[in-house]
Parts: structure tokens; sequence; C-alpha cells
């Protein structure tokens, strides 16, 4: 039998025509088609999306290779795993859609990494959605009906107090925080060296005292997610269900004091400076008395970057800030330079010249493909794997210090091996430097702040850490390096100005670096109260294999030289309280003085005439 004539016999035992039939057997047939192809259509804005804005870091299969990853510490999220690390749910499950959603638009802890925030001038919010679900459609564990994304509920956070904070800092011992995160929360523990995420590669972990740099948000909201969830890929546990929201609101609490405590109208920001203000001290500046001096000094936090422009490029440097202060009296200036490093290395050496090989060199000496051509060819490796000057081929884990040497017992702290041999991970020292014009430039043009330019010279307080501090802790006071730079490739040592003297110490996960010098300069830059100074830094961590022209530095800020003498607003205030009085007295006696000329008259005028007065 045909299928008309099976169409007609069944519709005629329906009682209904054959096109009834027909619409009654298609239409749900098609209505169960309709989500699967909305569904298509939604992956493939979603791939447009992502192709569009994403792709470039996490690849071109979500699996975090694409073109740009080598350039970023860590690399992108590789999203076939199907782990994030920003999450409402607890550990071991998978994200909400609102987390991704949350992820994307918030981003997640930049400028400190490079996963910025995407808001609805470039995604949309119906694009985002498509993005979400393309998203997932990287991992199969989405896939998964009975995948349990339940997220977990914060409870209204009680009040900040200082004696919660302080009740925090015991939940923070006891549950092993400072392991990694060090015992004042910089970043110093005696594990950070060693931690890595699920696929393999070193992460640094937060610096506590800085919450503005927190991936995922620094609120106490937001600490107390990451506390409960933990970030998934990384050895950052969530304790949900292991700690009581109280023990969990306060060491939230507690990280939140080592910065000062929460921000007015629950902000994150960080309190950055434009100007150092120099104070004025009446005794003379003993190095060895440092802290004392310093005291009264106000601190400007000023923020560093990479330095990204010009060949020995460092893309994502492992020190975001400094913090300065200054004091001078009548004969010097001396500043104190501080900022948190995970370790001291304060073995090898440093300097600003020290030359960097170029990304296609590296690729070349380690038999990878040419360079990219986004790259110019001239880009340094910032991971440090290459080749360097002693020609020996690094592993890909020398970013972090570690190297293949070849030995199985190499400690990683770079000990040695028993025979005292010094590890590749000690050829560079931490350095600092600060920068001035060689001259104070005229109107607003300044020298280049990348060490200079040859019309306008810089001059480098340079302190080297491994000459400087052999021992960290011993705050032996020595002479700095200077140098005089008229441009990255043009770095010269300066022996005919006036050297400072330096003295640095660490402690507790901070370098803290004192410089001093004689205010007045017979070869370079004098410094005279009441005047705005132009002042920058540089900031090399070894540990990072940073030097030469690989760095963190800052542009161009100011330095404030207070008056020596402020003046006495006394007498001025009593100076103007008398000239004010005198006018008043001077006023009243006035009116009264009218006053009286008129009154005889008008009394007269209004007295009434007697009679001889009458006739």
């Amino acid at each position: 039998m045909r299928r008309p004539d099976l169409l007609r016999e069944a519709a005629a035992g329906s009682g209904c025509a054959p096109w009834r039939l027909v619409r009654r057997l298609a239409v749900p047939s098609l209505l169960l088609l309709l989500p699967s192809v909305a569904g298509a259509q939604d992956l493939e804005r979603g791939k447009a999306v992502y192709d569009k804005y994403c792709s470039q870091c996490h690849g071109e299969t979500g699996d975090g290779k694409g073109i740009a990853a080598s350039r970023l510490r860590p690399e992108p999220r590789d999203f076939t795993a199907g782990k994030y690390k920003v999450r409402m749910t607890p550990t071991g499950q998978l994200p909400t859609d609102q987390d991704i959603r949350n992820a994307i638009r918030k981003g997640l802890g930049f400028p400190y990494t490079a996963m910025p925030p995407f808001d609805r001038g470039l995604i949309d919010d119906a694009e985002l959605d498509d993005l979400v679900a393309y998203l997932k459609s990287f991992s199969s564990a989405f896939a998964d009906p009975d995948a349990q994304r339940q997220p977990i509920d914060i409870p209204a956070p009680p009040p900040y107090t200082p004696a919660g904070a302080e009740a925090g800092r015991e939940v923070y011992e006891r549950t092993g925080c400072a392991a990694c995160h060090g015992n004042v929360g910089r970043g110093d523990g005696f594990s950070a060296p060693t931690l890595r995420d699920d696929w393999g590669q070193p992460i640094r972990v937060a610096d506590l005292t800085k919450p503005w740099t927190f991936r995922g948000g620094g609120r106490r909201e937001d600490i107390f997610r990451t506390m409960s969830t933990g970030f998934a890929g990384t050895p950052m546990p969530g304790f949900h269900g292991a700690l009581p929201p109280e023990d969990i609101w306060a060491i939230t609490d507690y990280m939140l004091s080592l910065s000062g405590g929460p921000q007015e109208g629950d902000t994150v920001e960080a309190p950055y400076a434009n100007v150092v203000r120099a104070v004025v001290v009446d005794q003379p500046i003993d190095l060895a008395a440092a802290d004392e001096l310093f005291a009264a000094a106000p601190p400007a936090l000023f923020p560093l970057l990479g330095q990204i422009v010009e060949p020995g490029r460092d893309f994502y440097p492992s020190v975001v800030e400094v913090a300065v202060q200054a004091i001078y009296n009548q004969d010097e200036i001396a500043f104190r330079v501080s900022w948190h490093d995970m370790r001291a290395e304060t073995t090898g050496h440093n300097a600003p010249d020290l030359p960097v090989p170029s990304w296609e060199e590296q690729l070349a000496e380690t038999g990878g493909a040419a360079a990219d051509e986004e790259s110019g060819g001239d880009e340094d490796d910032f991971w440090g794997v290459g080749t360097e000057e002693s020609g020996e081929e690094e592993s890909a884990d020398d970013f972090w210090g570690v190297e293949e040497s070849g030995g199985a017992g190499d400690d990683f702290w770079g000990t040695g091996d028993e025979g005292g041999a010094t590890t590749p991970d000690k050829e560079f020292s931490d350095a600092v430097a600060i920068q001035f014009p060689q001259a104070m430039p005229q109107g607003v043009v300044k020298p280049y702040f990348i060490f200079g330019d040859a019309q306008n010279p810089v001059d480098l307080w340079f302190a080297d850490l491994g000459k400087v501090a052999r021992d960290p802790a011993a705050a032996e006071i020595t002479e700095a390096d200077l140098w005089t730079g008229r441009g990255s490739a043009a770095m010269t040592p300066n022996d005919a100005g006036d050297v400072p003297e330096v003295v640095a110490r660490y402690q507790e996960g901070e370098w803290s670096v004192v410089f001093k010098r004689k205010r007045r300069s017979r070869g370079g830059l004098s410094f005279n109260p009441s005047t705005f100074v132009p002042i920058a830094f540089s900031v090399w961590d070894g540990f990072n294999r940073e030097r030469g022209n690989k760095r963190a530095l800052s542009a161009w800020f100011d330095l404030y030289l207070e008056p020596f003498e402020r003046p006495n607003p006394l007498p001025a205030m009593a100076k103007a309280f008398g000239g004010v009085l005198g006018l008043e007295i001077l006023l009243i006696a006035f009116v009264r003085w009218r006053r009286r000329r008129t009154a005889p008259a008008s009394a007269d005028a209004a007295r009434p005439a007697t009679a001889y007065e009458s006739s």
C-alpha cells in the first residue's frame, strides 16, 4: 500500500482529513527539533563572538593555546577541562552560567592579569548568552544533566571590627594559609615558589595586602566567596563546609585588615599617588636609623608596569607597585623604596645594560619556528625560555627560576648540589633604580621615561641587591651604582657624579632599599626646597630572570620638596585680626561721632517752645 493510502486509512480511522493528520504528526516533531536548531544557531553566534574576542588567547578549540598564550602569565585557561577559577559553586562543581557571565563582564583582576572586562559596548547581553553556551560546548562535563551546579549562599556579613579581624588571624594560622601567602600575607610563604596549577604551569600566590589585585574582586563578599569555593585548577582550596561561616568572615576581615580595612562604600581601588613629598628632618640622615627618620614621611604608592615598548619586553612582571618615602635636610636627601617580593635573590648580579636575547634568537637557538610576524622578531621571551649568554639551553620552568640541570637532586631553592655548584636560577639578582632627569627640564617636556634619550639624558641610582644585600637581613651600608642613560641602548656608568649610599633589607616578603646622597650635586641634579622634580622607578626580579631592559617600570611622577621653614600662621592671623578689629573700631567711632553731631539739632527741633520763646 502506498503512503498516501496509509494516510487516508489512518485519517479515516481517526475521523479527520489527511492534511489535519499530517499537521498533528508533523507539528509536534518540528517543535521537538526547534530547541536543537535554536541551540545550533546560538552556538554559531557564540562562536563568532569567541573567535573575535577570545580565541587569540584561549585558542580556537578552547584549549588555552592561542597565538598570544606564550606571552601571558599564567597561560590562558583551558576551557576543555571545565575548570573555572571564579565560581559561586563548591569545590569540584561546575560553574553556573552566571559565574561565566560575571567572569566575562568583570574580568579577572585586570590589569594585573590579561583577562579584561567586556562591557555591553563590546558584547551585548544576547551575545553574552551565546558566548556562554559556546564556552560550555568545549567541555563534555556540561552535557551531563545530573552535574550539580548549585551556588552557595553567602550569609549577611557581620560588622567589620578590629577584634573580628584579629580573630581571623588565628583562623589564618590554623588553616595553614601562611605556608603559601606568608606570615603577613605578602605572598612569600615557603611553598609559594613551588606552586603550579593543574596544567603544570607555575603560578603566583596572591599578595593579600593588595585586595585591588585579587582575582574575582577584593570586596568582603568576593573574598568570602573565594575562601568558600576556592579557585578550581589551582592549589587554592575552598573551605565551604570545612569552616563555619563566622570563621570565613573572620579570615576575610583579617585579609582586609592587612591593607587597612574595608574601603568606604565597599569599593576596591588602589591608593596610587602622583607625588611623593620629601619632608624636612632636623638631624643628620643616618641610614642605620632609617626607620625612625622615615616615620614622619608620608608614603606614596606608585604603580609599575611591564616594559613592553622596546626589546627586552616583560609583559607581566611580578612587582606591580612600589611605596616611596623621601626626607631631606640642609645637606642630604634620602629615599626609601619598598616592594613585596616572593623571595630575595641576592646571588648573581644585575645591571641596566645587561643584554636580553630577542624572541627570534631564542626560538632559533632552541630549534623553534621563526618568530611570529606580530612580534616583529625582537621580543624577549619573557618566560626566560631559550639560550642565555652562557649558551646553555633552559627549560620552560626557567620563568620561576627552576631549570633542568640534569640532576634529580637539584634544590628548587637554588642551593645547588652537595658540591656547592651554583644553579642557573641564581644568575640574576634583584635590583631597583630611581631615575631622575640629569638636568631639570624646561616646561612640561621630560626625558623619555625608558632610560632617557640622546637629547635628554637621565641619571639612575641603581642598587644591585646581589652586591648591596648579600645578607638580606644584615642591612649593611654600601655604595649604589650611578648610571647615565641616553636610551636603552646607551647606558653608561657615571663616574663623575655624586654616588649615593644605599642600604637594603629583606624581611617578611618585603624589600626596603634606602638611598642617600648630597642634596646639591656637582655633576647631576640638585634638589631645592619648594620645587617639583620628575622621578621614576624600575624594579628587577631576579627570580623572574629580569635584567637589563626586561623589568617593571613606572611612568614619570613628581617629587616635591617641602620648604625648610613653614611660615608661622599665628603672626599673620594676629595681624589680620588686628586690622579687622581696628577697622571695626574706626567705623563704630565714626557712626557715634555722626550721631552726636546730629542729635542736638534734632532735639531742639522736637522740643516744644516755651512761653518766653513764643512771645
